[in-house]
């Protein structure tokens, strides 16, 4: 890989290690950029704190971090300055405000709740297929946006009903992101841990729609950056599949 856009720190409260380890890992694997997307914060009207995503007072710390690192490491490698985030309509004018004055160089979506925490996470199989289509609807209605540069494991919700259903949604996903030239992501954590996501059964319908695809690492810990054997994995899933491997983003390069 020469590129993670995909990348956590201890902030969001289940990751682990400090920031310097997580570059220090990605230079060592031959990266030439490194993109930190920890888990956006919110802010709840009624004063709940999530114990998924850093805190609103954790945000000065993460930028002073990471561009004192940027500075440091400038010479061997590129890093950019973002998040992970749901799209959640109510809740978009407060983290906006929240987040106007800070330099965030992209935002990656992230769809874990349909609806403000706590509620249901969507990383799951399901057996209805109104939650799933409204996974998929919600996603793409935050991508119409124009606020994520990609979308983070597509296929994070699973579904246990018929293939016809799961293709027919998915498949309706698969052709937003070929339209509008957004890659999927290969989730390097969901292939490592064996979890349902991602899926070669999803990737096959990407595939047959025309799609490209990014390996995302999903690190939260620094070794997920150094995973070889994985990220091969990943990529031989993505190509035999019939997908064209990607390792760069697009329009991050002006921010170099």
């Amino acid at each position: 890989m020469l590129a993670n856009y995909h990348t956590h720190t201890y902030r969001c409260h289940h990751a682990e290690g400090e920031d310097r380890q997580y570059i220090e890992t990605a230079i060592r694997n031959g990266m030439k950029v490194l993109g930190f997307s920890d888990h956006c914060p919110w802010v709840f009207p009624d004063g709940f704190v999530s114990h998924t995503r850093m805190t609103p007072d954790q945000l000065d710390d993460y930028f002073t971090s990471l561009t004192d690192l940027r500075r440091e490491y400038q010479k061997e490698i590129t890093i950019y300055i973002g998040f992970e985030s749901e799209y959640i309509p109510e809740l978009l004018p407060a983290q906006q405000k929240l987040l106007a004055d800070y330099p965030v160089d992209y935002q990656i979506l992230g769809q874990h709740f349909l609806t403000r925490e706590p509620s249901l996470y969507t990383g799951r199989i399901v057996s209805d297929e109104n939650m799933l289509e409204e996974y998929v609807n919600s996603v793409i209605e935050g991508l119409e946006t124009g606020n994520y540069i990609y979308l983070a494991h597509p296929d994070l919700m699973g579904f246990s009903g018929s293939r016809e259903i799961y293709d027919r949604h998915y498949r309706k996903l698969c052709r937003y992101l070929k339209e509008h030239h957004l890659p999927v992501e290969v989730n390097l954590l969901g292939v490592a841990d064996h979890r349902h996501y991602t899926d070669e059964h999803f990737l096959r319908l990407a595939g047959e729609e025309g799609c490209s695809a990014i390996i995302g690492c999903d690190a939260h810990q620094p070794y997920r950056l150094d995973c070889r054997r994985e990220q091969e994995q990943c990529r031989q899933m993505a190509l035999n599949c019939g997908l064209r491997v990607i390792d760069f983003l697009p329009g991050l390069e002006e921010k170099s």
